[in-house]
């Protein structure tokens, strides 16, 4: 089982899960981050790194977030690898405790 990136990351995209992360599993989109289910050996330490908390483990993913599982096999197969944790956005505050994001979403790298 893999670790998945849900809702929550959306807009904020923080980076410090990345830092932790000993296999290096995770992509970077536009507005979001998501986990590449191969290459992720379920280590559970990006989990409280996670301001948000946006990741979790598969079998622990709410019903009303299920697509975000799909949808990290998805985009890590052609978003690029991100290795370093980066500075925040300036918005990352303003829409970290925001709850319903899907919407802005952004998928097309630019």
């Amino acid at each position: 089982m893999a670790h998945v990136v849900t809702e929550p990351c959306i807009l904020c995209k923080y980076t410090d899960c990345v830092d932790v992360c000993p296999v290096d599993c995770f992509r970077e989109g536009p507005n979001f981050l998501v986990i590449d289910p191969d290459e992720c050996i379920d280590c559970a330490v990006c989990i409280p790194e996670c301001p948000t908390n946006a990741i979790m483990a598969e079998e622990d993913v709410p019903e009303d977030q299920q697509e975000f599982i799909a949808l990290n096999a998805e985009l890590a197969r052609v978003w690029p690898s991100i290795t370093r944790m980066k500075p925040h956005t300036d918005e990352a505050e303003e829409w970290r405790d925001v709850l319903v994001k899907r919407q802005y979403l952004k998928k097309e790298l630019e």
